[in-house]
């Protein structure tokens, strides 16, 4: 309920901020709404073509899955599936099981009852939250126009394997002494920072831009559900498999 607040704060500039001038100019067919659009954004005057956006409307008129959607954008559409699918296998695998990952390494006490448990469990994710997630996402946010888009995941996911490497190939090791929780701790925080200043915002950015307009929606819903699939396959594969395998498993989620 509370979580539709920040929501109902935006939705009034959301209503008065326009559409993107290619949807307006190919999908919605009024060239002069796209340039008055654009140069209100841009603050220079802008002349509306209507021969060359009916020109270019005609040259996008293939389906999807059709034989030009696909020699036009066929290895976009499987790149960014596949990267959503492979993020999301390790990203709510890792958020999911922390709190058996960090009651394993006795951060958390798996004696506490119920309650102080439930505490100390939100209190562990929250400021993993804070510390990590949140500034991650910041730090995507100022760098991403600078660095781009595909060096950022490239970053990121490079970034989480070393991570997730040094938390898995020494696992035994970080169990020998009950300080080394802590770095533990730290480095697991780190694996969600460059999730978040890589994959885990790039993936939802690169939908939005590689696709044309009119099919821009579907290819990314088309990601989006590929990621989830990645999401169930990475929590039941660890939940089946974490007392047998867990330092396997952790090596191949940073993988």
């Amino acid at each position: 309920m509370f979580g539709a607040i920040p929501a109902l704060l935006t939705y009034y500039w959301r209503m008065k901020m326009p559409e993107t001038a290619r949807y307006t100019a190919l999908i919605a067919k009024d060239a002069k709404m796209a340039a008055s659009d654009m140069s209100a954004v841009l603050h220079m005057p802008i002349v509306p073509e209507d021969d060359g956006v009916n020109e270019l409307a005609s040259q996008d008129q293939y389906g999807l899955f059709s034989s030009e959607f696909l020699r036009r954008h066929g290895l976009h559409l499987l790149s960014t599936a596949v990267c959503w699918f492979v993020l999301d296998v390790t990203f709510y695998s890792l958020n999911m099981f922390m709190k058996d990952i960090f009651t394993k390494v006795r951060l958390l006490d798996i004696d506490d009852d119920l309650l102080k448990r439930t505490i100390r469990i939100t209190g562990v994710h929250t400021a993993i939250a804070a510390a990590c997630t949140l500034p991650g996402y910041f730090f995507a946010v100022a760098f991403i126009d600078r660095i781009g888009r595909v060096k950022i995941q490239l970053l990121g996911f490079t970034m989480m394997t070393v991570f997730q490497l040094c938390l898995a190939i020494p696992y035994p090791k970080w169990l020998e002494c009950n300080r080394n929780k802590y770095g533990f701790a730290v480095l697991y925080g780190f694996t969600f920072f460059f999730a978040n200043f890589g994959p885990n915002t790039t993936t939802f950015i690169l939908p939005a831009e590689l696709f044309p307009a009119r099919l821009r929606s579907t290819c990314h819903g088309i990601s989006g559900a590929v990621g989830k699939i990645g999401a169930v396959v990475g929590v039941f594969a660890f939940h089946l498999l974490r007392n047998q395998f867990r330092t396997l498993l952790c090596v191949l989620y940073s993988i």
